[in-house]
């Protein structure tokens, strides 16, 4: 299949960086990294979505957050999934509750959405990636 978005390499480092204690530097850069081919499994069925809202904010997915989601995944209980209740889009995770399932906030002061109680429920996509910003001190 081909890809539908142009490659675009971007120097990475050839070393991880630590997170923890420091380590010693390196002054080597790789060829690059295609954030398409390393992001992107499946081009045809990935799309980009900009989140809107905090019922999220406790799996790290924040308010203007860049999502991507595939669209050919079997969503499964325990995936964070774009779903349609009645027409309306929302960013939930997927569980099994009381032997039901049902989608629920990462946020506790968002209720859970019991599935049973919408006449038209579509698993639209599973989150696969979240990109936020980094909040940056001021000087």
């Amino acid at each position: 299949m081909e890809n539908l978005w142009p490659s675009l390499a971007l120097p990475i480092a050839s070393e991880s960086i630590s997170a923890g204690f420091p380590s010693p530097a390196d002054d080597y850069l790789e060829a690059g990294i295609d954030l398409n081919k390393e992001l992107v499994t499946h081009p045809a069925s990935t799309f980009f979505l900009r989140v809107s809202g905090e019922s999220m904010s406790g799996a790290g997915i924040n308010n203007g957050d860049l999502l991507i989601v595939d669209r050919s995944l079997d969503p499964h209980p325990g995936n964070i999934v774009v779903a349609i209740l009645d027409g309306a889009f929302t960013l939930k995770r997927l569980t099994h509750h009381q032997g039901r399932l049902r989608l629920e906030a990462e946020n506790p002061d968002y209720p859970p959405f019991e599935l049973n109680n919408y006449e038209e429920v579509q698993v639209w996509g599973v989150a696969i990636y979240s990109i936020h910003k980094l909040n940056l001190a001021s000087r």
